[in-house]
């Protein structure tokens, strides 16, 4: 069915074949759902192949993305990020600083002491009465960050409906709340930097989990993703050609009554290419570039399985308070 991504020091990160969901035999259907569950109920991430994105797509969404973070700062200033409610637009280096804190005289004072180095670029679904999406001047960009948020939507679908399966809640368990593609596509980038930024303790992205119910990450080739192993040290989560990298987040570990982990990780500078030949130590690390995607059920608490352990809530309330939190 596939093969590991990761396996050091009690994490097992899972590469699994998403087309035998997609279109395998019923048989083989069921194995990959169930693969895909006791992934999040083991390490909270896997990689999935054989997605239905088009790689000239994911290409074009990469190039789209840099051709706005290339320009100066006015121009991106144009486009700022507003508000929690609307979570749409430009958030400039140093604006967010994602951590599990909540208080927000503490978050402030870890982003003054050690800010995340990344910008990023927020997009929802078009239709959302109030909240447009801030849409840059640049040709094609709109075209292009349309069709990536409908692509992605339906894989999250797909990816919910795997999880339902595995479940045995029935494949359309989910579907009544994720048709409507409330979803925030994220783009990413994280500026060249002097080494020494980093000799001073700067990270790209703090530790965290994310607030949503699964979120899917492409990523360059550059690398930096890490994720906590049960003993507590970071692991390189490394880019793996043809392949998304999925995580549970913290809304789904609550629905499912904590049956699924949303697993701390972090964003961290890896070692800088070198060129062949090259003997000098490098001094500055190139640029990064990723795009998110992001988004209690019956049977996961009761008699045989302990008890409920949350009280229900709206997941535009629950995400808000995140929200509100990290800007």
């Amino acid at each position: 069915m596939g093969s590991t991504a990761v396996e050091q020091d009690g994490l097992v990160i899972p590469i699994i074949n998403f087309s035998d969901f997609l279109s395998g035999s019923p048989e083989s259907k069921a194995a990959t759902a169930k693969a895909i569950l006791t992934a999040f109920q083991t390490s909270g991430f896997l990689y999935l192949s054989h997605t239905p994105i088009p790689p000239d797509l994911l290409t074009s969404v990469f190039a789209n993305s840099a051709s706005f973070f290339d320009h100066g700062e006015d121009f991106k200033r144009k486009y700022l990020w507003t508000t929690p409610d609307a979570n749409r637009g430009y958030s400039a280096p140093g604006r967010e600083k994602v951590t599990q804190l909540t208080k927000p005289d503490e978050v402030e004072s870890l982003r003054e002491k050690v800010p995340d180095l990344k910008e990023s670029f927020e997009i929802g679904r078009e239709d959302e009465p109030g909240h447009p999406n801030r849409w840059p001047e640049l040709a094609g960009f709109r075209e292009v960050m349309t069709e990536f948020h409908r692509r992605c939507h339906e894989l999250n679908v797909e990816v919910m409906r795997a999880i339902a399966v595995g479940m045995g809640l029935g494949e359309g368990f989910f579907d009544g709340f994720v048709d409507r593609g409330d979803n925030t596509l994220r783009l990413l980038h994280y500026p060249a930097v002097g080494k020494e930024r980093f000799e001073q303790g700067a990270i790209r992205a703090g530790e965290h989990s994310d607030y949503g119910s699964i979120t899917l990450l492409f990523q360059d080739g550059r690398g930096g993703l890490q994720v906590r192993a049960p003993g507590g040290r970071f692991v390189d989560a490394r880019p793996v050609e043809g392949t998304v990298v999925v995580n549970a987040g913290d809304l789904l570990a609550r629905w499912a009554n904590d049956g699924v982990k949303s697993t701390i990780h972090r964003v961290v500078e890896p070692p800088p290419p070198k060129e062949e030949g090259e003997s000098e130590e490098v001094k500055e690390y190139p640029a990064r570039y990723s795009v998110a995607f992001i988004e209690a059920i019956p049977g996961t608490y009761g008699a045989e399985k302990g008890e409920k352990k949350y009280e229900g809530i709206y997941s535009g309330e629950y995400l808000v308070q995140r929200l509100s939190a990290t800007y």
